[in-house]
């Protein structure tokens, strides 16, 4: 696999992170805290992302319901959580603190060849699943996913797509699509954005060609009527968002932007069943069933066997998909 030039840095920075970070841990250790009388959740993004109003959400959810006494929410931002992984991986039997973790994980895991992966935690719930959108301007001559397809097998380097950055499920969605279409991926023109306005702004104004965005991220504009969805990357159809999936238009391509959370290595048993236990009760409660409804997330609460096999899957599909891309 070729290197890419994001490899070279990311764990420079991560250092330097890590080691300003490193109250996170000091401070929350010791003094005898639980899962369930003192739960930190790290988000490993910045404030205000998906990952981000996930923690925040199950936040609200627990404190409304006394799930646990006390919740808060840490960030430790950078490369699509990477850093906040290799913070958590020293966080040896922390019995009191979750990690919002996803497939941009595992997608960033594979891009920077992290030290740390998945395997270096302990899995604990799958939660909630949103979709990415195919989107063009509202002007834009392709009316159908068969119209833009057709004109991007043609000239894949000319048919520039916006998304978000490297490893990213945009990005993924991006290079599975074209290859289940016949295009090779590292042929594509993928234009990666840090933030999600930049990548929208591309979108709507006809930098680029098109754009594969979070459907929450672009609904708005979509709405508005200055975007216009040509699919979604759901396996079936979603009761409460009109666009048609992929699937359905004869391009066998799903991919679900997966939140869920994870504990630090070295956790007892009856510790890992404790927050088990936890994020089965958060789900339960109103507060938490409202989420799903406002942000358009999928409940695909999973834990145990079920979701070490989905982690394995993921995990090889994600390799895969990057290699394809040249990465």
């Amino acid at each position: 696999m070729r290197k890419h030039p994001i490899r070279r840095t990311v764990y420079s920075v991560a250092v330097v992170v890590i080691a300003a970070l490193a109250f996170v841990n000091a401070a929350s250790a010791g003094g005898g805290a639980t899962a369930r009388t003192k739960l930190t959740l790290m988000a490993p993004a910045s404030p205000g992302g998906g990952w981000d109003s996930f923690a925040r959400e199950n936040q609200q959810a627990m404190r409304a319901n006394g799930v646990v006494n006390n919740v808060q929410v840490v960030n430790v931002p950078g490369a699509g959580g990477t850093i906040g992984l290799s913070q958590f991986v020293q966080m040896e039997g922390r019995n009191d603190m979750l990690m919002v973790t996803g497939g941009v994980m595992i997608g960033a895991i594979q891009l920077a060849d992290s030290p740390e992966t998945m395997e270096d935690i302990v899995p604990i719930a799958r939660v909630s699943d949103d979709y990415a959108a195919l989107v063009v301007p509202a002007d834009s001559p392709y009316k159908t996913l068969e119209d833009f397809l057709t004109a991007w097998k043609k000239d894949p380097g000319g048919t520039s797509i916006a998304g978000g950055s490297l490893g990213s499920i945009d990005h993924l969605m991006t290079g599975l699509v074209a290859k289940k279409v016949g295009i090779d991926p590292e042929k594509v023109n993928y234009v990666a954005y840090s933030g999600g306005g930049e990548a929208l702004t591309a979108m709507i104004s006809g930098t680029t060609t098109a754009g594969m965005s979070g459907y929450n991220e672009v609904a708005p504009q979509i709405e508005a009527g200055n975007l216009r969805p040509l699919a979604i990357s759901a396996p079936k159809p979603l009761p409460d968002i009109d666009v048609p999936t992929f699937k359905e238009q004869g391009v066998d391509a799903s991919m679900a932007n997966w939140r869920g959370v994870a504990a630090a290595p070295g956790i007892t048993e009856e510790e890992k069943a404790e927050f088990v236990e936890i994020m089965s009760e958060t789900r339960k409660t109103p507060e938490w069933q409202d989420a799903l409804e406002r942000n358009n997330w999928t409940d695909s609460f999973m834990t145990g066997d079920e979701l070490d096999k989905f982690l394995d899957k993921e995990i090889r599909r994600t390799k895969s998909i990057v290699e394809d891309l040249g990465l």
